[in-house]
């Protein structure tokens, strides 16, 4: 568990049609398909106007998730994100296998970009770049 504060968002990058069910799974940290089907399930079993009521009101007064505009996300390190575990089926997160892979995935290009950065730094050209800049 994190320490920092969460705060309920709706997420339309992630919804079927306003991104409420979306915002539900990532603030109580579930799967999305299974607050979908716990949704689903309540307008079923009792008769449903209460709930969709109440997922338009949420529709309407919760705020879209900062940064899930398309324009906002010009990042060229969006693959380069936290890998969350998930303990449980129904929380949300990656198996640990799956997450295991991701982890060696961001190392290994973490790795590459270092060795680039040290080729470069260690060449001639570094060299008489940092002589020229120190004029």
């Amino acid at each position: 568990m994190s320490s920092q504060k969460r705060e309920l968002y709706r997420d339309p990058s992630k919804g079927k049609i306003a991104g409420v069910c979306a915002g539900l799974s990532e603030y109580f940290s579930m799967e999305l398909w299974l607050v979908r089907i716990i949704f689903i399930s309540a307008v079923l079993l009792t008769g449903g106007p209460f709930f969709v009521v109440a997922y338009v009101a949420a529709w309407f007064i919760l705020d879209k998730k900062p940064g899930t505009d398309s324009a906002i996300k010009t990042s060229s390190r969006v693959d380069e994100r936290p890998v969350e575990v998930k303990f449980k089926v129904w929380q949300a997160g990656e198996p640990p296998r799956r997450a295991l892979q991701d982890l060696k995935e961001q190392l290994s290009r973490i790795d590459s970009r270092i060795q680039n950065m040290e080729r470069y730094v260690t060449s001639a050209e570094f060299t008489v770049s940092h002589e020229i800049n120190k004029l």
